[in-house]
């Protein structure tokens, strides 16, 4: 009880709301050419020396308790401390996913805000690896990591990505192993079905799905994006009718590597519909006939059963391998960051995230976070575990949270 009762004196007796303010006055300034600017920069820069001098004065024997109250609220400071009490570990490793978890269309203008940048780059001061896992490719996630951490940072050695969902890992600084093409391990079968889906995706598509959609610059999924704004009706129209494009071509590729006459039967809808409740919903919704997975030849059904089919509403439908998941990428990456023991802050919001999730739970390798709008599997999970569940766009919310388990770490 002794941590819990600090920190109900410092939140109770003290104006932390005011350090913080000052603190993030001083840390999210934006560089200015002006010395008035300049100025209120140093008055706060005093006031708030003076607030770290008074409360240190209040707790000599904790060095940690100033820098906790200058960043984490009441709640996010006994959040952390149940975290503590729980694991007794704190993070060594960040596992972020950017769309709609760093990053929210709806909340932040699609950009990575500030505050979020700020706390990643005081994680990297801290020693602390970042593994940045999306879907999407290298090239975009290079270009705004370095555009919003720095090239040093990017390029620091601590800092590995994750990209197209686990198909391949770079981590700049580590000589032959920057880059690892993941997907090259994969067999000639699996190569094979890709290099044929990915040559006619868009060549032999109906002219309505050639005007409406595009193929994403992956180096190995075959993505297809809306041509239309994301979460509209007609983004969701597009991507419905891509989805069952897809898997019609899949089947047709699957069919002509395993010796197959050409088959239009409709067995890769019967599988992935009964895999996959959201792709039998979208089939039912737009009248796609799929029969039953009971149909589908042994054959197919076991290349199949290698291959991810994934269905994003109004955003994205997309083939990839089952055998290159977040999960294999992440894996790729400790290795490179020489991470033998990880306790890992995940943050996602989709079910290639929730693979990452569940794998740091059965390993006892770390926690799991979300945004409310989280799909509802990775709501559950997150809810079930330690219930580390943020407003949308306020990722910061939860990477506050996460140092102040650092930093009760620290005075233990």
């Amino acid at each position: 009880m002794e941590r819990y009762d600090l920190l109900y004196r410092l939140y109770e007796e003290f104006d932390t709301e005011t350090l913080r303010a000052y603190q993030e006055f001083v840390d999210l300034f934006p560089p200015v050419d002006s010395r008035v600017a300049l100025n209120q920069w140093q008055d706060a820069h005093d006031e708030l020396d003076d607030y770290k001098q008074r409360l240190q004065a209040a707790f000599p024997d904790d060095e940690a308790v100033v820098d906790l109250a200058a960043l984490a609220t009441r709640d996010q400071a006994f959040a952390a401390l149940d975290l503590w009490n729980k694991y007794h570990r704190g993070v060594n490793v960040l596992v972020l996913d950017v769309d709609e978890t760093l990053r929210s269309a709806g909340n932040t203008d699609n950009e990575i805000p500030r505050e979020t940048l700020h706390l990643l780059t005081k994680f990297h001061s801290e020693g602390v690896p970042i593994v940045i896992c999306t879907g999407q490719t290298l090239e975009n996630v290079k270009g705004f990591l370095i555009q919003g951490l720095g090239n040093e940072l990017v390029h620091s050695g601590t800092v590995s990505i994750v990209y197209e969902a686990g198909t391949g890992v770079f981590t700049p600084g580590h000589g032959a192993h920057t880059k690892q093409l993941l997907y090259e391990r994969l067999d000639d079968e699996i190569q094979s079905v890709f290099s044929t889906v990915r040559s006619g995706v868009l060549s032999e598509a109906p002219e309505e799905l050639r005007r409406g959609c595009h193929l994403q610059g992956n180096e190995f999924n075959v993505t297809l994006k809306p041509n239309f704004e994301t979460g509209t009706d007609n983004a969701r129209e597009v991507i419905d009718k891509g989805l069952i494009y897809l898997l019609d071509l899949l089947e047709t590729s699957v069919a002509r590597e395993i010796g197959e006459e050409q088959s239009a039967a409709g067995f890769a809808r019967a599988y992935y519909a009964d895999v996959d409740p959201e792709i039998k919903d979208v089939l039912d919704e737009r009248d796609a006939d799929h029969g039953s997975r009971e149909d589908v030849p042994a054959a197919f059904e076991d290349v199949f059963e290698r291959i991810d089919v994934a269905y994003y509403e109004a955003d994205a439908a997309e083939i990839g391998s089952l055998e290159l998941n977040k999960v294999a990428g992440v894996e790729a990456a400790l290795d490179v960051l020489g991470i033998d023991d990880p306790f890992a802050l995940v943050m996602g919001d989709s079910k290639s995230d929730l693979r990452v999730m569940k794998w740091v739970e059965e390993n006892n390798a770390g926690i799991a976070a979300a945004p409310e709008h989280a799909s509802p599997d990775v709501l559950d999970h997150v809810s079930r575990t330690d219930d580390l569940v943020f407003g949308t766009g306020d990722a910061p919310d939860m990477l506050r949270t996460a140092f102040a388990l650092s930093l009760l770490g620290r005075a233990e």
